[in-house]
């Protein structure tokens, strides 16, 4: 990965503290795991075949805390593939990266270990390196899009607090999705168009919210196209005419996005095959202690007798929202029920919060907002942009982030909207960062740096500059505000309290087997 600076060290810092997060997140998940007994859940919880051995059980021991709820159906998918109906909600790209390295860096431990404890040890691995890659593009995706190490260092601090934090460690896909998402805007904003394309469509292999991936590419090639139109006459006679701009735009931009689908797509279409196909007759045997979980619970198993689901005969037959809509009875307001209030308030923080990012931005930009960023910007604007949250490149972020959090609060179950957003959105730590650095006086030093994004009415306070966006000392801020957690705002401790507490909730409840987000 290319660094911003071979000798910037705060990115030193991001990833230390990353590893230094995800350590601590291994030793809590054991000890709870180990102390708490786990809760009886009426969940996806597969047979073990054949019955383990003595370091599979330590294994178990050790990371079982990490294979709880949906790590389930990963990690079966990834030792026995497709087998069941509603195994197609989870996208394919994570499960065989984790079967990859199971059967390729921990082959030599075959001997000892049963193939699902290489996947789990695969699987945390795999989840530890992304989560460090992915802590380092937050960063140097801040730093391209706010012009502001500091705030872009804040931002990738708290996002190894993630209140996300368990799924980001667990077997789940979210480490992954959020290294090539992260990426992939970073390499979009370094004009590296089909380097962020290629990623952008891996991360829609990974997740089905990699879709709406496709509208940064959209906006990127209409914003392009607006400037152009809008350019000075002498820089208008160079350009080609409007309707061959307009052709190679289009072009390009559905060119992108059909990449995008395409895994999508195919995965749909493996799904067909193999569920409303008549059976080829060379479909391994299925266990019966398989077989027997499929009768108990009512799943539906790879078409093998000719059978076929209601779906197929669909006029476009999509097994995701099929899913979605009969297993889990996901669908708009279908959630809005006095039952699923504790749910409501469990997604509470993470909902102000987008909310309230959203609110900030549109009130220290409503010009651009009302113009969709696609005006250019008056000459004296352009020499001095502004720098931090509410800076013009934000506000594709902030639209992506407003639809993930509107449509999660409406159409899923609101409780993994905290996940959903920590996992696909860099904005949650960004303006949680912006927050800390504008209200926190522990964070701001004496310089020449420039306000990041307080709107032109607010002052800065006792003669200092909150938003401070030069070099500055590199000790770590998140540590610097924990350690006098006594004396920071506030509204500090409630933005702290809601990071460190569900960072640590999570461990305690996931872990064994109790709800959670």
């Amino acid at each position: 990965m290319e660094l911003v600076s071979r000798q910037d060290p705060r990115l030193r810092e991001v990833v230390w503290f990353a590893v230094c997060s995800r350590a601590l997140t291994l030793l809590l998940q054991a000890l709870f795991n180990l102390l708490i007994p786990d809760h009886v859940a009426d969940a996806f919880s597969p047979p073990r075949l054949p019955e383990p051995g003595p370091w599979d059980l330590l294994v178990e021991r050790l990371l079982g805390g990490l294979s709880r709820w949906d790590a389930e159906h990963f990690l079966f998918i990834a030792e026995r593939g497709y087998l069941y109906e509603h195994n197609c909600a989870f996208f394919p790209l994570y499960p065989l990266a984790v079967r990859a390295l199971a059967e390729g860096a921990f082959w030599p431990f075959q001997r000892l270990l049963l193939l699902r404890s290489r996947l789990l040890l695969s699987a945390v691995l795999l989840n530890s390196l992304f989560s460090l890659l992915a802590a380092a593009a937050l960063y140097q995706l801040g730093c391209v899009v706010l012009r502001c190490r500091r705030v872009a260092f804040l931002a990738a601090v708290l996002f190894s607090l993630s209140p996300a934090n368990v799924f980001m460690a667990a077997a789940y896909s979210e480490s992954m999705f959020a290294f090539l998402a992260f990426s992939a805007m970073w390499q979009l904003e370094k004009g590296q168009s089909w380097l962020s394309g290629l990623l952008f469509s891996l991360a829609s292999g990974v997740r089905a919210n990699g879709l709406i991936n496709a509208g940064f590419f959209l906006y990127s090639r209409a914003k392009c196209f607006a400037l152009q139109l809008q350019g000075g006459s002498g820089s208008v006679r160079k350009l080609p005419p409007l309707w061959k701009q307009l052709l190679s735009v289009a072009f390009s931009a559905v060119l992108m996005c059909a990449g995008i689908f395409l895994p999508f797509a195919l995965f749909q279409y493996y799904a067909y095959v193999r569920f409303c196909g008549a059976g080829t007759g060379l479909e391994p045997a299925v266990p019966k202690p398989l077989l027997q979980l499929a009768l108990d619970k009512g799943y539906r198993l790879v078409a093998t007798d000719g059978g076929k689901p209601p779906w197929c005969s669909q006029r476009f037959p999509v097994v995701y929202s099929y899913i979605q809509d009969v297993y889990w009875n996901v669908g708009f307001l279908r959630y809005f029920e006095f039952k699923q209030i504790p749910n409501f308030l469990l997604a509470l923080p993470v909902t102000l919060l987008g909310s309230w990012a959203a609110w900030t931005y549109v009130v220290a930009n409503p010009r651009h907002c009302l113009t969709l960023g696609l005006e250019r910007r008056k000459s004296k604007e352009e020499g001095k942009p502004r720098a931090g949250f509410c800076c013009p490149a934000v506000f594709v972020y902030v639209v992506h982030a407003t639809v993930l959090l509107a449509f999660g609060f409406f159409c899923m179950h609101v409780q993994v909207l905290t996940r959903f957003l920590g996992s696909s959105s860099p904005v949650l730590y960004w303006f949680s960062a912006h927050l800390l650095q504008e209200h926190e006086p522990l964070l701001w030093s004496e310089g020449t740096g420039r306000q990041t994004s307080a709107p032109r009415s607010e002052k800065p306070l006792r003669g200092r500059s909150p938003g401070s966006c030069g070099k500055g000392p590199s000790e770590n801020p998140l540590v610097r505000l924990l350690l006098n957690c006594g004396s920071i705002t506030p509204l500090g401790k409630c933005l702290l309290g809601f990071f460190v507490t569900y960072w640590l909730l999570g461990l305690i409840l996931h872990c064994n087997f109790l709800p959670w987000t």
